[in-house]
């Protein structure tokens, strides 16, 4: 019975096109059986029967989004999948299933674009805004002896601030990303790769951190404290030596550099803490 239903659409189809495609099946008949169903055996063969039935209309929409990076087994794959959300959510009074399935395969394809395909994620919001921009950009450009449209005149199309056009903009350039090992110089010389122009850490930054924090807590320390640190630390004299210098013996110049050091450590810490005590991140 199930078969009968759909039987015989492909020359009725073929008859009654409406299009210069052939994948537009009539399956009402199959539509208004599956929306008496309940969920069952029964429901889920019928509605193998029907994504069998519209499933060139599916890989028609999926070609539509080749050489965009991705393969057109899985463009296909996820317009199938859109496919069968689009039978299992359709209603008989809503329309033709056609008007219902674009969008919906459309949908699933566009969203797969945005949430899988870029390289690095970024908002659904400046996503937006490249496509707006994408879509001005184009309009603008069609127009006979329109030059490239600057960020003004997309802004003024979009309704757009030149800020979000601009956001847009660099959107549109970052969708992939280069391979570090992309080259720089033209092609046939012998150049850098993209590699090479990255920066590095500069360890030298965290030193200047730390003498900075570490100012303060110096500047309040006795006047023999702060010498023996410096002679320590920046002249790199010996603790025994140190100890000769001032008289004293060597495991008290240990005590005093091990003091110093604790109560300018605290210090430095505590003009990390915010007023209310709350070590900030």
């Amino acid at each position: 019975m199930l078969t009968d239903i759909t039987a015989g659409t492909t020359t009725q189809r073929r008859r009654t096109s409406r299009h210069p495609h052939d994948d537009a099946p009539d399956t009402s008949a199959a539509f208004a059986r599956m929306a008496d169903l309940g969920d069952g055996p029964e429901r889920e063969l019928l509605c193998e029967l029907l994504v069998e039935a519209w499933l060139p209309m599916a890989h028609r929409i999926a070609r539509r989004y080749r050489n965009k990076g991705e393969s057109m087994d899985d463009l296909e794959q996820v317009a199938a999948m859109g496919l069968v959300k689009a039978i299992n959510h359709y209603r008989p009074e809503r329309g033709p299933f056609e008007c219902y399935a674009v969008p919906t395969i459309t949908g699933e394809l566009r969203r797969h674009f945005r949430d899988r395909m870029w390289d690095v994620h970024v908002p659904r919001r400046v996503q937006d805004l490249r496509n707006k921009v994408r879509s001005a950009r184009r309009d603008l450009i069609e127009r006979p002896g329109s030059p490239e449209p600057c960020v003004g005149a997309i802004a003024a199309h979009t309704g757009l601030t030149e800020e979000e056009v601009l956001d847009g903009l660099k959107a549109i350039e970052s969708y992939s990303a280069l391979s570090l090992d992309a080259e720089l110089s033209p092609a046939g010389q012998d150049g850098h790769s993209l590699v090479d122009a990255l920066g590095a850490a500069d360890s030298a930054y965290d030193l200047i951190t730390d003498r900075e924090a570490a100012k303060p807590g110096l500047r309040h320390l006795p006047e023999r404290e702060r010498t023996i640190l410096y002679l320590r630390f920046f002249e790199g004299m010996t603790q025994a030596r140190i100890a000769e210098r001032f008289g004293i013996s060597q495991m008290h110049v240990s005590r005093l550099i091990h003091h110093s050091c604790a109560r300018v450590r605290e210090e430095a810490c505590q003009e990390c803490e915010p007023a209310d005590g709350v070590p900030a991140a």
